[in-house]
């Protein structure tokens, strides 16, 4: 089977027709056509429908994209490794939320670095969604999330879950009604929590879905929010910040989910996971 078909039929699958796809691979459409015909005979299964409007998946297209993507994955994994400089034997690809970088996935950063000096180890950021995704192609091999997801050979490893504390930039700020409040969007989950207990509060002035951005416009301009303690707790030690001690804690699960391949030879990872499960 022809890998560059492969990645055809996907260009044509994300783009959502022949003459986008041929555009985002510059190649012209009597290419793209040839090619996803030659992938359908030798299929031997019809995978898209081709309509004035567009394409889209026939029920064997469906089922077909899954490897498709998979197949795509282990190529550029395969790539990547076998592109290795001299001294290097093997290679980490690791995932993680934006959110949990602060904390958890610098933790499991280290933590893989430390004394590996012959691994490679490449990290990329990314919502829970794309995540999900790069871990099922094959574009990383263990990804930080709060969801708790997992398809075919992977196992989802808990974390310790994570705080979600009340600072501000100023002491004795009160636990609600204050004016410079800042409402960090944490998920569905926490919204629901936040919501029961603040639920007279009214809505927030500024909002973010960050909390590195909360964090820096607390800095800048004062305020009071809900932030990951890992994030907020080293300037709350240097008195920049100040827990409001009344505030409830609210919590939010993370996981660390693993391609089951990819850590088969991996002595060190079991060790790595305890240490982050008991910090």
């Amino acid at each position: 089977m022809n890998l560059t078909a492969v990645q055809t039929f996907l260009s044509i699958v994300d783009t959502g027709s022949l003459v986008r796809a041929s555009q985002e691979m510059h190649v012209t459409q009597s290419t793209v056509t040839a090619r996803l015909k030659a992938l359908e005979e030798a299929l031997g299964q019809q995978l898209l429908n081709r309509q004035k409007s567009g394409t889209t998946l026939t029920p064997a297209g469906t089922k077909f994209l899954r490897y498709a993507r998979t197949m795509t994955g282990l190529w550029r994994q395969a790539k990547y490794e076998t592109a290795l400089p001299a001294g290097l034997a093997s290679v980490c690809t690791f995932g993680s939320d934006r959110e949990l970088w602060h904390g958890p996935g610098r933790a499991f950063f280290n933590g893989v670095v430390s004394g590996r000096d012959d691994m490679a180890v490449a990290v990329r950021q990314g919502s829970g969604a794309e995540l999900e995704t790069w871990l099922a192609e094959g574009m990383v091999d263990v990804i930080l999330t709060y969801d708790q997801v997992a398809r075919g050979a992977q196992t989802v490893h808990p974390l310790p879950p994570e705080e979600l504390v009340l600072y501000s930039d100023r002491p004795n700020t009160p636990m609600d009604n204050d004016p410079l409040y800042i409402f960090v969007d944490h998920g569905a989950a926490y919204r629901q929590q936040h919501d029961e207990f603040y639920h007279d509060a009214g809505v927030a002035r500024i909002s973010f879905d960050s909390s590195w951005w909360a964090l820096q416009h607390m800095l800048e301009h004062g305020g009071s929010a809900y932030l990951p303690k890992a994030l907020a707790a080293p300037y709350a030690t240097k008195m920049q910040l100040h827990v409001t001690s009344e505030a409830p804690v609210f919590t939010r699960k993370k996981n660390l989910i693993v391609n089951d391949t990819a850590a088969r030879n991996w002595v060190w990872f079991a060790p790595l996971v305890s240490a982050l499960s008991a910090a």
